[in-house]
């Protein structure tokens, strides 16, 4: 089993070391991360600029490797080549707060687990819910433990074609944990703030603040796992169609539409396609 593990806090972050140590019982483990933190970054893929890649060492003197790109960057480097071993799991983390509801499309996290999606290798983010505590001061020793138990079902039954996990764990001593449930996405509250500032030179620029998002405790999803103690599991996918409005959407009239353009209306039974 080779894993390779990633982070978007930066490949210094106290998260990402334990991560590695907490994997190493499972094979070989590959570190590859950004050398900034990327949070909230989201899924990127970098075309307009090269990317860089150095060796390092962790503070326990382990090998890592680390890139100027994003978390879905390391993660396309090492599975395009640039790790000598076929990578068999991708594991992300473990970030510092919690990602749940709809983070999963803005955390770097989750995001770097999507990325091996695309290249058919499955992963594992991994979210500790640290609140406001300084990631230096967080103990990650129930993320680990419990990132050591997903990964081990992962490996034991494997997961279906295009699935990935989103890990989230409530910052308790483990010895309160209430074990593991498997949840769905739960409901994220927002509550972003748009800063207007204007700078030495009399220009105006803008921060987005606010206060930490919160989430409706729901039974059965991640937010509602967390407020009860539980480590939340949740099974994701890349396809986002909402099956459930296809049904509906193909009863409208789409034969009988028009379309408009420089001024004239076509029906769309008058339409022809011409061949490529």
């Amino acid at each position: 089993m080779h894993i390779l593990v990633t982070n978007d806090d930066g490949v210094t972050a106290p998260g990402l070391l334990a991560l590695a140590q907490g994997m190493a019982r499972f094979g070989e483990v590959s570190v590859l991360a950004p050398d900034h933190d990327w949070s909230g970054g989201g899924h990127v893929k970098t075309l307009r600029r090269p990317l860089r890649v150095r060796r390092v060492r962790l503070a326990d003197g382990s090998p890592a490797l680390t890139s100027d790109g994003a978390p879905s960057d390391c993660v396309a480097l090492g599975l395009m080549g640039l790790l000598p071993n076929k990578v068999d799991l991708v594991v992300s983390g473990i970030n510092p707060a919690a990602n749940l509801g709809h983070d999963v499309t803005y955390s770097g996290t989750v995001t770097a687990v999507m990325e091996g999606i695309i290249w058919g290798v499955p992963g594992v983010a991994v979210s500790l819910d640290g609140g406001d505590t300084d990631s230096s001061e967080l103990d990650y020793t129930q993320a680990v433990a419990v990132a050591a138990r997903v990964v081990e079902a992962v490996i034991e039954h494997g997961l279906p074609k295009g699935v990935f996990l989103n890990v989230n764990v409530p910052n308790e001593p483990l010895y309160d944990l209430r074990g593991i449930l498997v949840t769905r996405q739960g409901l994220r509250v927002y509550r972003d703030r748009l800063d207007r500032r204007t700078d030495p030179r009399g220009r105006d620029y803008y921060w987005i603040g606010g206060d930490r998002p919160t989430g409706v405790p729901k039974e059965g999803t991640d937010v509602g796992a967390l407020a009860e103690g539980y480590a939340s599991v949740t099974p994701l996918t890349l396809d986002l169609t909402a099956y459930d409005a296809l049904t509906a959407m193909n009863e409208w009239a789409w034969q009988q539409s028009s379309f408009s353009a420089n001024g004239q209306t076509v029906a769309a039974a008058e339409m022809t396609l011409a061949a490529p």
